[in-house]
């Protein structure tokens, strides 16, 4: 397959697009992992190259200094938030890929299921929202109002070039820790179909070609002026639930104290939408100028809607061992990834079935372990548990790893290097390539997936878990 222009900039005003998506952010990990893929690339170059494993055993003051530093390096600057193009962005993005007609393609949320689809499909997978990071000079974790009055002042700066997006800006340090008082995080989405989107799929899409839409269904607790930026305290992918964000809660006591903040100064904004779509869903706007695009050009659009990132991590798992058995291999090998540690390609390779954990929490791992129970037993489980970086009471521990593992009839593997430092370590997407490689190759690769097949497998494997498949 010939190779895109990975890493190159779209031309024309403001920053490049690499530089405004957050280095390690999901997104661009699975943009990454997906483009590789898709041209038989494995994910060895992706991602930071150095991690903190050298301060796991460092003091917390130590290494959460040095967590705020690293996060600070990354961000933007203030001033360079006027500079953010999302259309500009979304041109990147789009650009990565092989200039060639594509029978299909994958757009919306960032969930690693979503490159394993694209990449088993043999189509581009494109984001309907993208994650940056600004510097935040003296900020605290433990104020969550200055957070955004810091924030609300960044977002109008970038709204006033990008009417077309909205801001999500999120305040968690039980998921970001001490980075959470360095940076402001915003999750920038689209509420209309990007031009260089709509660009891409005419001119790369085969007649007729389906796109399938993914969105996250989760809500959350969000104060929403409605003026374009929201902001919430917390995050679905922090394993806590709103009440635990709430300063009397025990929980949110133990994430202050490790991320160096005081409970007692912590006063969260009210809300004024108490179960609004969470920063991961994708704007109605988006969905609706998909179908608007589609119907004007002839092709049909599918929409996924998870509940939760388990549904969907497991009807991709158990459309992976249909497909795989169907082309004559075992499915009976499993790889359960987390977070950044995934390889598409590699997956491929070897005919491994890959079993995507949004993070090390113990509802996502409870998540993996449920489906195990409940499925076909597998020959061989290997588990990439990527640590965190931060220390939260809803993190999983190692043995709740090893009992994932434990499911293995005969080989039960989880990778040493990935718990070395569990959880305030850090490691990079390469991890899971180094992993990954050593298993035994399971050549020729199987056919590239229909739709209609994907659709099927989503719909009979998903709809125990509320996966809505249309």
């Amino acid at each position: 397959m010939p190779k895109g222009p990975l890493g190159r900039s779209t031309g024309g005003a403001g920053l490049a697009g690499d530089r405004v998506l957050a280095a390690g952010s999901t997104t661009r990990i699975l943009l990454g992992a997906t483009v590789r893929g898709l041209r038989g690339d494995d994910c060895a170059d992706l991602g930071p190259a150095v991690g903190f494993a050298r301060f796991s055993g460092a003091p917390e003051p130590v290494r959460r200094a040095a967590a705020a530093r690293a996060a600070g390096r990354l961000a933007l600057t203030p001033a360079q938030v006027a500079e953010v193009d999302a259309e500009r962005v979304a041109g990147w993005a789009a650009e990565q890929y092989p200039a060639r007609r594509w029978p299909g393609a994958v757009l919306g949320a960032a969930h690693g299921a979503a490159a394993h689809l694209a990449v088993a499909l043999g189509v581009p997978w494109l984001p309907a929202a993208f994650e940056t990071t600004v510097s935040w000079s003296g900020g605290t974790v433990d104020r969550p109002w200055a957070a955004l009055d810091h924030g609300a002042a960044l977002a109008g700066r970038l709204l006033a070039g990008n009417p077309e997006v909205h801001v999500r800006q999120v305040h968690c340090p039980a998921s970001r820790g001490a980075a959470a008082g360095a940076t402001v995080t915003l999750a920038v989405r689209w509420r209309s179909l990007p031009g260089a989107y709509a660009r891409f799929l005419a001119d790369r899409l085969e007649p007729g070609a389906p796109v399938l839409l993914l969105d996250d269904g989760r809500t959350w607790p969000v104060r929403d002026e409605g003026n374009g930026h929201s902001f919430q305290v917390g995050s679905p992918a922090s394993g806590l639930d709103p009440v635990d964000f709430h300063p009397d809660a025990h929980a949110l006591r133990q994430v202050l104290r490790s991320a160096g903040g005081d409970g007692a100064r912590w006063e969260p904004p009210d809300v004024t939408s108490p179960q609004a779509f969470a920063e991961h869903g994708v704007e109605s706007g988006f969905a609706h100028g998909l179908d608007s695009w589609a119907g004007r050009h002839g092709h049909p659009v599918h929409r996924v809607l998870a509940p939760q990132p388990d549904a969907l991590s497991a009807a991709t798992a158990d459309l992976y061992r249909q497909w795989l058995r169907r082309a004559g291999k075992t499915g009976d090998r499993l790889v359960v990834e987390c977070g950044r540690l995934l390889d598409p390609w590699q997956v491929i390779r070897a005919g491994l079935v890959p079993y995507w954990c949004e993070n090390a929490t113990r509802r996502r791992v409870d998540g993996v372990e449920y489906w195990l129970a409940g499925s076909e037993p597998f020959s061989s489980v290997d588990v990439l548990p990527e640590p965190p970086g931060v220390r939260s009471p809803a993190l999983a521990g190692l043995p709740q790893w090893l009992a994932v593992a434990g499911f293995g009839r005969r080989r039960r593997a989880l990778d040493r290097g990935a718990a070395r430092g569990y959880p305030v370590a850090t490691v990079p997407t390469r991890r899971a390539t180094e992993v990954l490689r050593n298993q035994p190759y399971d050549l020729p690769v199987a056919p590239p997936l229909a739709m209609t097949e994907a659709l099927a497998a989503l719909r009979e494997a998903g709809a125990a878990q509320g996966l809505l498949v249309s």
